[in-house]
C-alpha cells in the first residue's frame, strides 16, 4: 500500500459526475461568493486510514475539491451516510447501495465508464421518469397487467399526481441551484432531462402535470414510447443517466453513456443479480484494485448541500 502510494489511481465511474459537480461551485462562487448553497461530495471507502495518501495524491493529480473523506478501515461505508447527511449515495458496489437504501437514503449503482471525458462546462443528468423520479405505481400496472391497462390507468388517473419516486428530492435540489443562476439570467451551467419510455400523447400528462404539481422545473422532457433509449442519450451525452431498467443501463454502457441504476420499485423485485454482460458481474472494482500498477479513483460519493 504504502510503496504505491504515488501511483495516480484511474478515473471510475462517477469521475465525470463528480468533476462536472465541483465545476458548476466554480460557477456559484462567480455568481455570488457569499453562497454556502454548493455540491458537497463525500468520499466513503471501507479501506484503511493509510490508504489515504494515495487517495489524497489522485484527488490532487485530477484538481478536484474534494475536502470531506471518511476511510471506514473495513466497516461498512453507508454507516456514516446519516453523519454526512447525504441526499445521494453513489457507488459501484451492489450490497452497499442495497445497505444505503434500507438505511433510508436514495442510492444507485455506478458502472465501469469507458468513454472519452466529457467537458465540464455544463453538468447534464438525466433522470427516468417512473421507478425514479416518479414512484413505481404506473410502472407495476404496466408489468403486471400490460399496455392497454397502462394506458387506461393514466388516462382515467391523468389529473391524479404520481408519488414522490427516490431520487425525486435530489431532482429538486439541483433544481434550487439551477434557480440561482435563471433568477440572475445568467446561463445556466446544469441542464436536466428526463427520459422516459412513456408515450407522449397516451401517457404523457400525467407525468408533466405531476411535475408542475410539485414545482420541479425539467428543462427538457422526451417520452420515447419504449424505444431504445441510447440514442437519445448519445445525443445527450450526460454525465449521469438515472434508470431503474437494467435493459436500459446495458444499453447506455454499451454506447459508453456513464449510467447508475436505482434499485428500486417492482423491475428490481425481479431482478435477482446485478446488470450482466454473458453472465459476468460489472462494476465491483476497490478503491486499489490488484492489477499490477493500476488503481482507480472509484469509490462512493454521497452527494448533498451545504446550506447557509
Amino acid at each position: 500500500m504504502v510503496e504505491r502510494e504515488n501511483e495516480v489511481l484511474g478515473k471510475g465511474p462517477a469521475f465525470e459526475f463528480v468533476e462536472s459537480a465541483l465545476a458548476v461551485n466554480d460557477r456559484i462562487r462567480k455568481l455570488d461568493p457569499k453562497d454556502n448553497e454548493l455540491f458537497d461530495i463525500v468520499i466513503v471507502s471501507r479501506n484503511h486510514a493509510q490508504a489515504a495518501v494515495r487517495l489524497i495524491n489522485s484527488i490532487n493529480h485530477y484538481g478536484l475539491c474534494l475536502e470531506r473523506i471518511t476511510l471506514a478501515g473495513g466497516a461498512d461505508p453507508t454507516t456514516y451516510l446519516g453523519a454526512w447527511k447525504a441526499d445521494l449515495f453513489l457507488s459501484p458496489d451492489e450490497d452497499d447501495v442495497r445497505s444505503a437504501i434500507k438505511a433510508g437514503f436514495p442510492a444507485a449503482v455506478v458502472y465501469k465508464y469507458n468513454g472519452e471525458d466529457l467537458p465540464n462546462d455544463q453538468l447534464r443528468i438525466v433522470f427516468d421518469g417512473d421507478a425514479v423520479l416518479f414512484s413505481d405505481e404506473a410502472e407495476r400496472v404496466y408489468q403486471q397487467r400490460g399496455f392497454p391497462a397502462f394506458v387506461e390507468n393514466e388516462r382515467q388517473k391523468a389529473g391524479m399526481p404520481l408519488d414522490e419516486g427516490p431520487l425525486r428530492k435530489f431532482a429538486s435540489r439541483i433544481a434550487a441551484i439551477q434557480e440561482k443562476f435563471h433568477t440572475k439570467e445568467v446561463p445556466c451551467p446544469i441542464r436536466t432531462y428526463i427520459l422516459t419510455a412513456r408515450s407522449g400523447a397516451s401517457a404523457g400528462k400525467r407525468a408533466i402535470l405531476t411535475l408542475r404539481e410539485w414545482g420541479l422545473k425539467i428543462d427538457e422532457c422526451t417520452f420515447n414510447a419504449g424505444a431504445s433509449k441510447a440514442a437519445m442519450l448519445k445525443a445527450i451525452k450526460p454525465h449521469l443517466f438515472f434508470d431503474d431498467s437494467p435493459s436500459h443501463i446495458d444499453a447506455a454502457l454499451e454506447e459508453n453513456i456513464p449510467a447508475a441504476r436505482v434499485l428500486y420499485g417492482i423491475k428490481d423485485e425481479k431482478v435477482e443479480a446485478k446488470p450482466a454482460e454473458k453472465g459476468k458481474k460489472r462494476g465491483r472494482e476497490r478503491l486499489v484494485e490488484s492489477d499490477g500498477a493500476k488503481g482507480t479513483l472509484k469509490e462512493h460519493f454521497p452527494v448533498k448541500k451545504t446550506k447557509s
